[in-house]
């Protein structure tokens, strides 16, 4: 720190006059450094400024932008989700009209030619569920055909390790309980062949095709023949069963992503608080050392201005 010291009547140094500049220099640095916060907002600018807190606030900042890549993964998981949900719950209601028709058809009142006009129009639901089952997609996959599989990075270690949640909507899952989670109308010829033989392996029951009720006419009702019709509808009632349980898995899945992103999205503001706290400057603080520094500097010109002054008086004893 500066001393006070008197150099009397000796010119060859004029101690005072540098004290003044030195403190005048102090006064601007620190009025830039004041001035460089104020403008970025930020307290720490480069390592220089605090070396641990520059380390700090850059790993946080690291670990900040890691959390917010999963979250927007969370997010692409949850869409899969949704999408497969709302496709199986179109399913559902159509299955179920289907169920109707076959319930209405084993009626003993109704004539052969209303039964093949409620097959056809069974039949009409079934390629709609066709339909439904072709576009359901994601990012370029089929959800729905019994081949879908994939994980998302919902978090991570301290060491950087992914944490990952699975999506398995392929036939072979074992969480559903189910057979095959295929909705095609008909199983490929693999799994025919896989089957013994069977006619169709439509939602995982073995022997269901819904393909067969546009077989259905006056002259074979087929599925729709009182000798079939029960095992029809008890086949049916099995594939909405089968239907559900799918549904059930993805919701459990869903609740999970719906806990994880409220979690992330919490662990970024905090974060964000953290770095804010270590990096960003006090604005109220950084304005009143602005003006204390501004003070100091106006004061060291005028010191300085006055100890120039000094040699000026002592020419005078040469007159």
């Amino acid at each position: 720190m500066p001393t006070a010291i008197s150099g009397g009547s000796r010119i060859r140094t004029n101690i005072p006059a540098e004290n003044a500049y030195n403190a005048l220099l102090t006064a601007n640095t620190d009025i830039a450094n004041r001035q460089l916060r104020l403008s970025t907002g930020k307290r720490i600018n480069s390592a220089a400024d605090d070396v641990s807190g520059y380390i700090t606030s850059r790993s946080l900042s690291a670990r900040n932008g890691a959390l917010k890549a999963a979250l927007n993964s969370t997010g692409d998981a949850t869409n899969v989700t949704a999408i497969t949900q709302d496709a199986l719950d179109n399913i559902n209601t159509l299955l179920t009209q289907i169920k109707d028709a076959a319930a209405t058809a084993s009626s003993g009142a109704l004539g052969t030619d209303e039964k093949v006009a409620l097959a056809k129009g069974a039949y009409r639901l079934a390629q709609q569920i066709q339909f439904v089952t072709d576009s359901t997609v994601f990012g370029g996959k089929q959800l729905l055909q019994g081949g879908f599989s994939g994980d998302w990075t919902i978090g991570y270690y301290a060491n950087n390790n992914l944490l990952t949640i699975g999506i398995d909507l392929t036939t072979g899952n074992t969480d559903f309980n189910v057979g095959s989670n295929n909705f095609n109308l008909n199983a490929t010829a693999t799994a025919l062949a896989a089957a013994g033989g069977a006619t169709g392996n439509f939602a995982g029951v073995l022997g269901l095709s819904l393909e067969s009720l546009n077989a259905v006419s006056t002259g074979n009702l087929g599925v729709f023949a009182s000798g079939t019709i029960v095992n029809t509808i008890s086949s049916i009632a099995d594939a909405l069963n089968n239907v559900n349980k799918v549904a059930s898995y993805l919701g459990g899945i869903q609740v999970r992503l719906g806990s994880q992103q409220e979690l992330l999205k919490s662990q970024i503001t905090n974060y964000n608080a953290a770095i804010s706290r270590i990096e960003d400057a006090d604005v109220a603080t950084e304005q009143l050392s602005l003006v204390k520094s501004q003070f100091l500097q106006q004061s060291s010109l005028v010191s300085l201005a006055q100890a120039n002054q000094a040699p000026q008086n002592f020419l005078q004893l040469f007159r």
